[in-house]
């Protein structure tokens, strides 16, 4: 078929960040062709030879790379459309640069190609000295060049120009007045055809009217570079749902129609999956029929073939990231994906992806180094067989969500198994698209912002409220909580999946929402019966949020808002509806480097737990004694001088952590010091010196004075700015240390709901991984010990 009058439909690989590798592009391919597209444009900004290094020819081995690519694409019935972007530094009115642009094209069009674009997106509007003398005006300059080239080779059935108002929201002073557009769409040649992404850089639909203004003032149907599920401006975001907003008969007014999607090339299965059936929708439809295509029956059917994708062995040249980080540095070209750049997008900001790499774990206390086991509870001693354990703890893997089948005592068995149909639609729920969310992420936050704002019918103060109020808002928490443990369940099975491309793909993303939604429920679960009385000395309860904004991000993301108005998607929003959301140091991390399926709980202290977390605190004793218990005649010592007196007079500011073998973790909290050191003289130590009696000479006396030295004041001016303080403990064997950070910040958020406004803790300074990690969690040193007669460094930071 004559490129000139086929419709176009396909995909722009012309996102900002790590290109694909030369084998997902021939997955890509056969996706391509299975789902009956036909284009293909190669762009990735970050290649530097695309953009930044635009002047400069591939090298033989680069060319070799460009034409095996050609050649798949020919042979899965494709286009191959090369795209070159010199509108950064070009100089339009330069012969030099003119024949350097030439000679770049000549030798793409030597390998194959017989299809080609010319880009001037996200560029600087003004023009240098030497072009303000040649040309009339920007567009005058970008369409000269963009003639010649074309005449240059050979006017080509398929050449596309991308301008700088590419979208009705650049466009000054609007689409149909632009001088800039009226330039292209007067002097462009007709043959060549122009790029354009909607309303919006990111258009939520696309309509026939909006449409037919651009095709007036560019005198040509547009092709619709559509960035419906691009994700490169925000890091926490993916889109897995349907292909959306553009109804089957618009293509009546486009030249074509190329999808620009994730950058994380696994993620893009259902978005092109329906882009296929839109297509064909479009395309199929007879003389006197309707257009029938419908996003959820079409997203019905790819989740389906998706997870027959799932279940198969992994295919031939599809590697995972580990593959692809081992071999950088061993492949060289501009096609593959270690030579990339990074670049910034007037359009769409897109802020520096991070490596994965996990947080700085603190040592023996909050975390510590990986392999480590912690010895046998109930029954075992301290320093038990790790081994053991360990084999334990491999056996007794468990889920939390509800609908798994259950093992004896309760305990959720699994095994290693493809997701289930259920979890891919929460899945791709969670991760829908840019203006919209699915189903269980709409009902999270709905739950979450109704409980959040009827917290008091539960509150224990509140005693005069109506018990079926209460019981209404517990009910409906045991759904939101659900709906948390579902999404943990489902961080687990991502990470049992038996795609390891797919697992690196989607696990930055299930393991960030999983993350946010441990703490959201550590705080529904706070919330129940906890006495939030209006006396708090730091302030009424039915104020306690007035330092969290009541405006969530599906407020702001309007049919007429870009996506990144508002950060995180389900992620971002589940935090900001939290106290302490507004910290965003506490929240955005980078993933672990190495994934793991198993399972953490953080919820609030009980007093059963009293046990085990002085079991803990002694274990970690000696771990950073070196040796063993050295007080056998009192093994609560440990526990009463670090746990007790916050177990005793605040254990509603305690929380604990949890895996599938029990407490592992735990974070105490004393929402006023003043009071607390009050409370401690008044009823915690005659409370030890009963327990501990003193005797002239005895161990005893020694005890009570280690009890009483830890009593010490703190002086005023820290404690105006900083009225709470914690103490934050954890067993060294966490894998995924980010759950420390999660335990830290869920007492944190219940702190900053009481009327806390800031918060310190005591560290040893040579723990240098602890004191670490705080750092990196926004706590500054206050207070060096010298300067108060005692050995800790208190690091303190505000709420």
């Amino acid at each position: 078929m004559d490129g000139r009058s086929e419709f176009l439909c396909g995909v722009v690989e012309g996102f900002y960040g790590r290109p694909w590798s030369m084998e997902q592009r021939k997955v890509l391919f056969q996706w391509m062709q299975r789902w009956e597209l036909n284009t293909y444009l190669y762009g990735p900004k970050d290649d530097l030879k695309h953009r930044l290094l635009w002047r400069e020819v591939y090298s033989p081995e680069e060319e070799g790379q460009l034409r095996t690519l050609i050649v798949e694409s020919e042979k899965r019935g494709l286009r191959f459309v090369y795209s070159l972007s010199p509108g950064q530094d070009i100089v339009f009115s330069s012969s030099c640069d003119l024949s350097l642009l030439k000679r770049k094209l000549r030798q793409v069009s030597k390998l194959g190609c017989q299809a080609f674009a010319i880009l001037f997106d996200d560029i600087d509007h003004s023009l240098c000295q030497a072009d303000s003398q040649a040309f009339s005006s920007f567009a005058h300059a970008q369409v000269s060049v963009a003639n010649e080239i074309y005449r240059f080779l050979g006017e080509p059935p398929v050449f596309l120009f991308c301008p700088t108002e590419y979208c009705g929201s650049l466009c000054s002073p609007s689409v149909s007045k632009s001088p800039y557009l009226m330039t292209v769409g007067e002097d462009l040649l007709p043959n060549i055809s122009i790029i354009w992404t909607g309303s919006k850089v990111i258009s939520r639909e696309l309509s026939v009217e909006g449409l037919s203004e651009v095709q007036s003032v560019l005198q040509r149907p547009p092709l619709v570079w559509d960035n419906l599920h691009a994700n490169d401006y925000d890091s926490r975001r993916l889109f897995l749902g349907p292909f959306k907003g553009r109804y089957p008969q618009l293509a009546t007014k486009l030249r074509g129609l190329l999808l620009n999607p994730n950058c994380e090339f696994e993620a893009n299965y259902i978005p092109l999956h329906t882009l296929g059936t839109w297509y064909r929708t479009g395309r199929e439809k007879k003389k006197d029929e309707e257009y029938q295509y419908c996003p959820e029956m079409a997203l019905s059917t790819a989740l389906h073939d998706w997870m027959e994708e799932l279940s198969q062995p992994l295919q031939p040249g599809r590697q995972s990231r580990q593959a692809d980080q081992r071999s950088l540095g061993q492949r060289s070209g501009t096609l593959e994906s270690e030579n990339c750049h990074p670049t910034t997008r007037e359009g769409r900001p897109k802020p520096p992806r991070e490596p994965p790499q996990g947080d700085s774990p603190p040592p023996s206390s909050p975390e510590g180094e990986e392999g480590v086991r912690r010895g046998e509870k109930e029954g075992r001693s301290e320093g038990g067989d790790g081994e053991e354990r360990g084999k334990k703890l491999h056996n007794n893997q468990f889920r939390q969500g509800p609908g798994q089948p259950r093992g004896s005592g309760g305990v959720l068995c699994v095994g290693k198994a493809p997701l289930s149909e259920s979890q891919i639609r929460l899945l791709v729920g969670l991760h829908y698209l840019p203006h919209e969310h699915g189903p269980s992420a709409q009902r999270l936050l709905q739950d979450l912002t109704w409980l959040k704002e009827h917290c008091h019918l539960v509150s224990a103060n509140d005693k005069k409220g109506p018990p079926q109020k209460a019981e209404e808002w517990r009910g409906r928490a045991a759904g939101f909580l659900g709906v948390c443990e579902e999404i943990a369940a489902l961080h687990s099975s991502v990470v049992r999946g038996v795609s390891k491309a797919v697992l690196y793909d989607l696990y930055p993303y299930v393991w960030d929402l999983r993350n946010t939604a441990l703490v959201a429920k550590a705080f529904i679960c706070w919330l129940d019966g906890r006495v939030l009385s209006d006396s708090s000395p730091l302030g009424s309860w039915r104020n306690c949020f007035h330092w969290c904004g009541t405006t969530t991000g599906a407020e702001l993301l309007g049919v007429e808002s870009e996506p990144w108005v508002f950060k995180g998607g389900v992620s971002g929003e589940l935090q900001m509806l939290l106290p302490i959301g507004s910290n965003s140091e506490l929240f955005s991390h980078p993933p672990p480097l190495f994934p793991t399926s198993r399972l953490y709980n953080i919820r609030p202290y009980h007093n059963k737990d009293k046990v085990e977390l002085y079991r803990m605190v002694r274990q970690l004793q000696q771990r950073a004694q070196g040796s063993p218990d050295f007080s056998p005649a009192h093994p609560d010592l440990i526990g009463d001088r670090c746990l007790g007196p916050c177990l005793a007079l605040c254990p509603e500011y305690s929380m604990v952590l949890e895996d599938e073998l029990g407490v592992c973790g735990s974070v105490l909290g004393v929402v006023d010091v003043r009071s607390f050191a009050k409370r401690c003289q008044a009823c915690w130590m005659p409370a030890m010196r009963d327990k501990y009696p003193p005797r002239t000479g005895h161990a005893n006396s020694q005890v009570l004075q280690q009890i009483e030295e830890d009593q010490g004041e703190y002086p005023d001016s820290l404690l105006y700015h900083f009225p709470s303080q914690l103490r934050l403990d954890a067993l060294p064997d966490l894998v995924d240390v980010s759950v420390t950070r999660c335990l830290l910040t869920a007492l944190l958020t219940a702190l900053k709901a009481n009327g806390s406004h800031g918060v310190f803790c005591e560290v040893q300074p040579t723990d240098r991984m602890r004191l670490d990690f705080l750092t990196k969690l926004g706590f500054l040193e206050i207070i060096r010990g010298e300067a108060r007669h005692r050995e800790g460094v208190v690091l303190g930071r505000l709420l």
